[in-house]
């Protein structure tokens, strides 16, 4: 007769021997079951953290013993400027040369609606041994399309100017925010680059950056970069949302799985909670715009004229999109670049600030504050 000792030990064996065998012959059911993924089921490790809480892979940097990665990625800066902005430009290039591309020598593609002057292509080409290249854009790329209803629009634009909306009286600004959301990624001297890194006219970096952030986001498979998160005017984009519920309930398909949705929307999409990333610092993927669903998001966005007949912007548009179209995981928190845009900035932190010399006051830090979206970004990955 069996003891209950040895039936145990009988039923532990066959279930060990059932999950060897099942192990070798279905690979999934063997990932499910290991220890290792086991182990962090219990401590509540079933989704990855964000790839800047791990920081920046040691190989990655230029002023360490180890030799750093000899390559680069196919990428560019993208500055759309006017000749007016010149001395901007040239503050905010100057300090991207001197913090991170005198190192790594990438490639610079102004854009204009007007031609560039000969005294804005001399001052900006002296800064930098890198290739610089100038390109006008397309008239109906930048200027308000015929399909607006004008007296419409103007109307609109009083009423934002009578309720000191910052921009709301704006035609150039809105002709700008809907280049950036729909046009500036199919000019033709973007179409042979991957990825894109766009830089304002008058904005700060403070940090030595040592390694190539294009090819984290080669590497990492990322499609979009930013430093600042924060909270869109809502007098600015009244009815986008609900152009993108609609645009979601007519293309469920071009929604992606394991996507961003709990960054912008409190109620798994019923609302907007305004939360977007600062569009005028961004690293990213410009086949990514260029894909099917941005652009038929950007399109069925265009054809209802929010650009004009209110004021939304490149930046909620752009968050909205990579909130949507991409995984989560593919939307990165570049931590260690120290920048500023008045009246925003990220210092980093810690080990950050002072590896990177940086020269913000590490007190004076956006990420946190109460206006700021950081917090709901890292919370994604909780």
């Amino acid at each position: 007769m069996m003891t209950p000792m040895r039936y145990i030990v009988l039923v532990l064996g066959i279930i060990i021997s059932l999950h060897f065998i099942l192990s070798f012959s279905h690979e999934d059911y063997g990932r499910a079951t290991s220890l290792s993924n086991i182990t962090n089921k219990f401590k509540g490790q079933q989704d990855p953290l964000p790839a800047h809480q791990d920081g920046v892979p040691e190989e990655y940097y230029h002023n360490t013993k180890i030799p750093p990665v000899q390559r680069k990625a196919n990428a560019t800066f993208v500055l759309l400027a006017r000749n007016s902005d010149l001395n901007g430009i040239v503050n905010s290039m100057k300090q991207n040369e001197d913090r991170f591309n005198k190192k790594f020598q990438y490639p610079y593609v102004f854009l204009n609606e007007q031609p560039f002057s000969e005294e804005f292509k001399k001052r900006v080409t002296e800064l930098t041994d890198a290739p610089v290249s100038f390109g006008l854009i397309d008239h109906d790329h930048w200027f308000q399309p015929d399909s607006i209803d004008e007296e419409k629009a103007s109307a609109s634009r009083k009423e934002m100017e009578k309720n000191q909306v910052i921009y709301g009286g704006s035609v150039p600004y809105r002709n700008m925010c809907r280049f950036n959301s729909g046009f500036f990624f199919r000019h033709p001297l973007l179409q042979n680059y991957k990825y894109y890194w766009r830089i304002e006219p008058d904005v700060n970096f403070f940090c030595d950056l040592d390694y190539d952030p294009f090819l984290i986001m080669e590497d990492q498979k990322k499609v979009y970069g930013f430093t600042i998160s924060l909270y869109e005017y809502e007098a600015t984009i009244p009815t986008l949302w609900n152009a993108v519920k609609e645009f979601i309930q007519e293309n469920p398909d071009l929604v992606e799985p394991g996507n961003a949705m709990q960054f912008v929307s409190d109620d798994s999409g019923n609302t907007y909670n305004r939360c977007h990333f600062w569009s005028n610092f961004e690293i990213g993927d410009l086949d990514f715009w260029r894909g099917e669903a941005y652009m038929k998001f950007f399109e069925f966005l265009d054809s209802k004229g929010g650009f004009y007949y209110e004021r939304w912007g490149d930046a909620p548009v752009h968050s909205i999109g990579a909130a949507l179209f991409a995984k989560k995981e593919q939307i990165h928190f570049f931590k260690e670049i120290g920048y500023r845009h008045n009246p925003f900035q990220h210092c980093p932190q810690g080990d950050a600030h002072s590896r990177g010399k940086c020269w913000c006051d590490p007190k004076d830090n956006f990420d946190y504050e109460g206006y700021s979206c950081t917090k709901r970004y890292d919370d994604l990955f909780k």
